[in-house]
């Protein structure tokens, strides 16, 4: 196994957008890109190298499965695309067969390293890929929150008007209209939200502020998804963040998403919390001691995810 191999399986919009990423920030040395169309994978992977000379070296190429069988990381981005006005659990139908697919095409190939699942339900099909692989539950995980925790932070940053990186906090649950942010955990430079405000001035009403900021972070892909017809950027960001913390071994915090087995009762769900993500992927789920009213809507929102499970037949 390669220690910074990476496949990224899909070249559409995000999984081309992560490759160019990884290529860019030079975060990896090697890149298999791979999709069922291949030119189309062949002119990304042209369009990537051809600005290879004003960036850093990384080796990529647009090849077939066999390719994963000593990458660090297989990340699978392949899916149909979300429809405007169409939620990521309606995309299920379509996607849980290819994810199915895809999952045993990479097994077949001698594959030994981590999961990384970035199409959507991401949750849904974190668990299916798991079922699936048959690997440990911490090498199969999913993008999860870890963009709409970033898009927390930049809400937070722009009316507090302070630096993104100065903000810690997190988005929990499904990646879906269930999530919440996680208001108990968000400091500002060390220190809580509420005893911020005074500092900020920014806002009248601080309960109205985390009411806006949670609709604005749930509606946002729908308002990108709507105007441009898909979301890759931030979410290639995301992933791409998870990607380095694997094969540099960061030990990063990381709100991903992780099966959950026998989780308050519930067979079977995965959704994102906070976990320690290195080289053996994500190795340890932290524990926080949450509200009543933030572990309520944890597990309405585990709930809901391991009903689509069900659904899906598993």
């Amino acid at each position: 196994m390669k220690s910074s191999k990476v496949a990224v399986i899909g070249a559409g919009s995000v999984g081309a957008t992560l490759a160019y990423n990884l290529a860019l920030k030079g975060s990896v040395t090697e890149i298999a890109l791979i999709d069922s169309n291949h030119e189309k994978a062949l002119a990304e992977v042209l369009d990537i190298k051809q600005g290879g000379s004003l960036g850093r070296p990384v080796h990529i190429q647009a090849t077939g499965y066999e390719e994963c069988r000593d990458c660090r990381l297989a990340v699978i981005t392949a899916g149909a695309r979300q429809r405007p006005g169409e939620s990521r659990v309606d995309l299920l139908g379509r996607n849980a067969a290819i994810i199915k697919s895809i999952t045993h095409s990479v097994l077949d190939a001698g594959f030994g390293g981590i999961f990384l699942v970035i199409t959507n339900p991401v949750d849904v099909l974190t668990w299916i890929t798991f079922k699936e692989s048959g690997f440990p539950a911490g090498r199969v995980i999913g993008s999860g929150t870890t963009l709409d925790s970033a898009r927390l932070r930049e809400y937070v940053a722009r009316h507090c008007r302070v630096n993104p990186k100065n903000i810690h906090g997190y988005v929990l649950g499904e990646h879906g209209d269930t999530s919440f942010p996680a208001w108990s955990l968000l400091t500002i430079g060390g220190i809580h939200l509420d005893e911020f405000c005074p500092v900020c001035g920014a806002c009248e009403d601080l309960a109205d502020f985390k009411k806006n900021a949670a609709e604005e972070i749930r509606r946002t892909a729908y308002k990108i998804i709507e105007a441009k017809g898909s979301t890759c950027y931030a979410i290639a960001q995301a992933a791409s963040a998870i990607v380095e913390a694997v094969v540099r071994d960061e030990r990063r915090i990381m709100p991903v998403s992780t099966v959950r087995v026998d989780y308050e009762g519930l067979a079977g769900t995965a959704f994102s919390f906070p976990a320690i993500v290195g080289k053996d992927g994500a190795s340890q789920v932290l524990q926080y001691r949450l509200p009543p009213d933030e572990q309520a809507s944890l597990l309405t929102s585990a709930r809901f995810v391991a009903e689509n499970i069900a659904s899906a037949g598993y």
